[in-house]
This record gives structure tokens, sequence and C-alpha cells, in this order.
């Protein structure tokens, strides 16, 4: 597995740690994007990510440096959750949590007993076997835990959900709660706004960082006068398709 202390510390220590989001899940473009980012995050949730990708996507992170990777699953299973964590990525970015039993939940998962109830089996997380008996003790590093808050619900318990132990880090998903607020997309309304503000001040009463997701230049800075703790500044996909787009323009132009 790879070392997840780093990331865990950092966010702790209030770091502005930069990630970039992977839903092509194609390991050389993971391996480009990790070469720019201090963690990413590749996408099993609404993008066709199987198992296979998501190890073959911790191959390449780990070979380009220091970057950690998170997996978000598609949803708070345990078993979900412990098959992305076999393939040896740092944690999970867990979606749609709205109370501090389900936080609970997902801490356990990543857990072994006693204190969780992750299956305890050898895997590419712990060399195939070799390390299994360091892992189970704790000496491979414990996998990082960040909740998405992404309903109305999720924000009125965003406390208690940030102060349940073995949570890391929070990340607001500006789509979904847009969207639960019914002003989808407009991120720069009052509303929306200061529901986020509001989970900022609750998350950090519990000594929690929260992060976001941008997918342009614009976004990151709107998200940083937010005063987010860290960002995700944007996505592999959208990465290709505005350097698609700019390269058409610029020849169309130069056609004129």
């Amino acid at each position: 597995m790879s070392d997840s202390s780093t990331l865990r510390r950092r966010l702790r220590d209030g770091d502005s740690v930069v990630g970039h989001w992977l839903s092509v899940a194609h390991p050389a473009v993971a391996e480009v994007c990790a070469r720019e980012a201090d963690f990413a995050v590749v996408d099993t949730e609404h993008a066709p990510t199987d198992l296979a990708d998501v190890a073959n996507v911790a191959r390449a992170v780990e070979s380009a440096g220091e970057a950690a990777l998170l997996a978000r699953v598609a949803d708070n299973d345990p078993v979900r959750i412990k098959r992305v964590l076999d393939t040896g990525v740092s944690g999970v970015l867990v979606p749609m949590v709205e109370s501090a039993e389900e936080a609970r939940r997902a801490v356990e998962a990543t857990r072994y007993p006693p204190e969780g109830v992750r299956g305890i089996a050898g895997s590419r997380a712990n060399d195939y076997g070799r390390n299994l008996a360091a892992q189970v003790r704790g000496d491979e590093g414990t996998p990082a835990v960040v909740l998405q808050i992404e309903t109305d619900e999720a924000v009125a318990e965003a406390r208690d959900i940030a102060a349940v132990e073995g949570v890391d880090a929070l990340l607001v998903g500006p789509a979904d709660l847009s969207g639960s607020l019914g002003v989808f997309g407009e991120y720069e309304s009052d509303r929306f706004r200061e529901t986020v503000e509001s989970v900022l001040a609750r998350a950090h009463d519990a000594d929690t960082p929260v992060g976001t997701l941008a997918t342009d230049e614009s976004e990151i800075r709107l998200w940083a006068d937010y005063g987010y703790d860290y960002q995700i500044v944007g996505t592999d996909a959208g990465y290709l398709a505005d350097g698609a787009e700019r390269a058409r323009l610029t020849y169309e132009d130069a056609m004129r």
C-alpha cells in the first residue's frame, strides 16, 4: 500500500495540499497527473473504473513519486471499501455520508479487527501476503479516510461527522450539495456560500480540514476565497478536453 501517513499528517497540520481527479483511469494519465500533486483520487462511483483499473492506477501513481492515491468508492459499503484498499491505494473517499454513525461505519471498514471490520487477506496492499502481519499490526500505515458532504442533511451533522475518530478530512461535493439546496451550479449564490461556510465552521470546531473539487481556474480562485483548506484542482478528462479545445481554437484562428 502507498504510504498514507504523509497525507494524513499534512491534512491534520492544515497544509494546503493539492490533488487531481482521475476519471479516465488510464495509468499513463494518472502518472502524468500525479507528478503535479500531493494526492490524486481515482473515481469508481461515476466513472466506469473497475478494480483492475484501480490497481494499475495505483502502480502508476506510485511510480510517479510521492503522491498518495485515494479511491472514491461507489457507496459506504465495507465490501467495496475492502476491495479497493486491497489494490494498494492510500485510502478512500466515501460519498454521501450524512451522520456520525455512517462516518464510523466508513472508518471501521478501513480498519482491521478489533478496531474495525476489514477482512484480512493477502493482496497487493501487503505485497501479496508477504507483509500481511505487519499491515494488520498497523506497521504499513493507516488508510486515509475522507468523507463527502453532499446534502443538506450532511451539513446539519457536519460537526459530529468531522469529530468521529479516524476521519481525516471532509470534502464538499459542490454539484450534489448545490443540487440538494435547489441552487445547482450557483456557486456564488448566498445560499450555497452560507451553507459551505457552515460546513467549514462545524468541521473546524472538530479540527478537521475541509476541501472540495474545482473544475476550472475560476473555481480554484472561488474556493480559495471561500476558505477551503485544500482542493482537488481539476479532472483528467477536463484537462484533456480543455487542451483539445484550445488547440482547435488556435488552429482555427491561425487559418483565418
